[in-house]
């Protein structure tokens, strides 16, 4: 049975109820209990090395909190086969205040002093600012050059660019990430300050390249959650949930993810320390400091309640559905999901055909009352689902809404995928012609973009097109029929689970012309069935014109 005082005593506060954690982090240590700790025969935890990391940085920066001393022993926690980290890549996500760049102050002058003793071991952060890369690089520079820090001078050489260990040549530099400008070095450690500022894996993809070069290569990934959707942090933060929840095995990746189990927990100032550690009771000075600092925004949102959707992701890391941004709420579209009443009218065809190269989307309006059903199917070319959503990849089938398991949606007929370079329009043409046959649909709204290409194409199939030829002009006149019927639960989906990402991935914007319906990330997050959705709901009055002529055409062929 692997033992070190720092884990086994942060463990058993937890299970005497001296700590509060949320649910992720029991589930991190519930895995370190079951995976690591029992398998003594694999791994080794390296006490030389924890403890002079410990020294090392309450002697010259500041004592550490428990959650630090916590992580600590698995950033040297090695095989036994071959001296290797089991875990090379740590994401330290909290509410901010929490200490995060302090701990990756000390961590980064460790590893290139003589303690840590590894020759050549360059350590690089990277942030989206120089401003933001510079902040733990500062704190080590100002300790360094401290007029009664002699003999951290006789190791460090510190200028304001760089400092490097002189037993070890080991460099600890700041960077910008602009993948454009960087090359992948020799680096022995990567960190990521405010990860969630990176929209895409770019610059990740660089330094890491750099790994592996020498001994012991690692990457910290460390942030707060921010407002950037479908980002880089998106794609680790999922990757963290399969691993707490089962799905990966726990190797590797070591998730240490504060943040409050649900939104009700903001108005109880006794459980944040679920969101940040230094909220943890008793509190220390710094953490006394931060309490105050705090819970003064808070008491702020009763007169600023503008403030709170910065107040619950930044100190709270929490994402909270906004009301005045989202479209509409979780729970408006779960309620879609009902089953279609009976389809025995004449519906509106919609169609919004975003590219040729990415999706189209297809749809029928029906209308009973004052409820409306929405019947629609997609098309999508294989590569960009390939590269955006690893649509060939056997794995795909495993993920949320927000990942987009296009197989398995297809596997569900809400779509087809399609092997072409370009999206062929007479796909889009046939099934409105199958739909006719089932359902009579004769009129289809749609937006100007490929109308010249498709107009012909389904006039000549016998359809009335009707052109939207400035999409967001409708919308401010569709924002008060879309608001009500999802507040008052009056639009019917059905099971569909891509209807219900299309829709969850827009926001409303107010504007100077009214409200907009746009998209929360321009390229991954599609949104193609509910702009169809609008532009059906945009002629839906005439719905009980169709249907009444439909009637009276029935009549006529019974009494001709």
């Amino acid at each position: 049975m692997l033992q070190n005082d720092y884990v086994d005593s942060y463990i058993q506060k937890w299970k005497d109820g001296a700590i509060l954690l949320n649910k992720k982090r029991e589930q991190l240590l519930t895995l370190i209990e079951t995976m690591i700790l029992p398998r003594d025969d694999l791994y080794y935890f390296n006490e030389e090395q924890i403890n002079n990391y410990i020294e090392f940085s309450q002697v010259w920066y500041f004592e550490l909190d428990e959650w630090e001393t916590f992580i600590a022993p698995f950033i040297f926690l090695f095989y036994v086969e071959d001296d290797e980290p089991v875990f090379d890549e740590f994401v330290i996500n909290m509410g901010r205040g929490g200490g995060k760049n302090g701990f990756i102050s000390t961590l980064a002058n460790y590893f290139i002093s003589e303690l840590h003793g590894i020759d050549y071991y360059d350590v690089s952060i990277v942030a989206n600012s120089e401003k933001q890369a510079k902040r733990s690089f500062q704190e080590c520079y100002r300790v360094i050059n401290k007029k009664d820090n002699e003999d951290l001078l006789e190791e460090f050489e510190a200028y304001k660019s760089s400092i490097t260990g002189l037993t070890t040549q080991s460099v600890f530099e700041y960077k910008t990430s602009n993948a454009s400008s960087q090359d992948g070095g020799r680096e022995g450690a990567v960190i990521y300050d405010e990860y969630h500022e990176m929209e895409t894996t770019e610059i990740v993809d660089v330094f890491s390249g750099g790994l592996g070069k020498v001994d012991c290569g690692r990457q910290f990934f460390i942030g707060t959650k921010g407002f950037v959707r479908e980002g880089y942090f998106d794609i680790k933060y999922r990757e963290c949930e399969d691993l707490l929840n089962g799905h990966t095995p726990f190797r590797g990746l070591f998730p240490y993810i504060c943040e409050l189990d649900s939104i009700e927990e903001l108005d109880k100032p006794e459980v944040w320390a679920k969101a940040n550690p230094a909220l943890q009771e008793p509190l220390n000075k710094r953490g006394k400091r931060l309490y105050t600092k705090v819970y003064k925004e808070y008491e702020k949102l009763a007169k600023q309640p503008s403030g709170r959707s910065a107040f619950v992701t930044k100190r709270m890391n929490f994402l909270e559905d906004n009301m005045e941004n989202s479209v509409a709420t979780k729970e408006e579209i779960t309620a879609t999901n009902r089953p279609f009443f009976e389809l025995d009218h004449v519906p509106i065809g919609s169609l919004d055909f975003g590219s040729v190269r990415d999706f189209a989307a297809c749809g029928l309006l029906f209308k009973k009352g004052e409820e409306y059903t929405f019947k629609t199917f997609s098309f999508a070319c294989k590569q960009f689902c390939d590269v955006h959503y690893g649509y060939s990849n056997s794995a795909s089938d495993i993920g949320t809404e927000k990942r987009a398991p296009i197989k398995q949606w297809e596997k569900q007929g809400l779509l087809k995928v399609v092997d072409e370079p370009s999206l062929n329009p007479m796909h889009i043409v046939n099934w409105f012609i199958e739909m006719r046959e089932l359902y009579g649909v004769r009129k289809i709204v749609a937006d100007n973009y490929k109308l010249d290409i498709l107009r012909p194409l389904l006039e000549e199939a016998g359809f009335e097109v009707e052109c939207i030829k400035r999409p967001t002009s409708i919308h401010p006149l569709m924002a008060p029929r879309v608001e009500d019927g999802f507040a008052n639960h009056k639009f019917i989906f059905g099971d569909n689970p891509l209807m219900r990402w299309y829709t969850n991935n827009v926001y409303v914007k107010e504007t100077s012309n009214g409200k907009q319906f746009l998209k929360k990330e321009e390229v991954k997050r599609k949104t193609d069935g509910f702009q169809a959705f609008v532009y059906a709901l945009y002629r839906a009055n005439e719905l009980d014109e169709i249907n009444m002529d439909s009637t009276f055409d029935a009549y006529s062929d019974f009494y001709a």
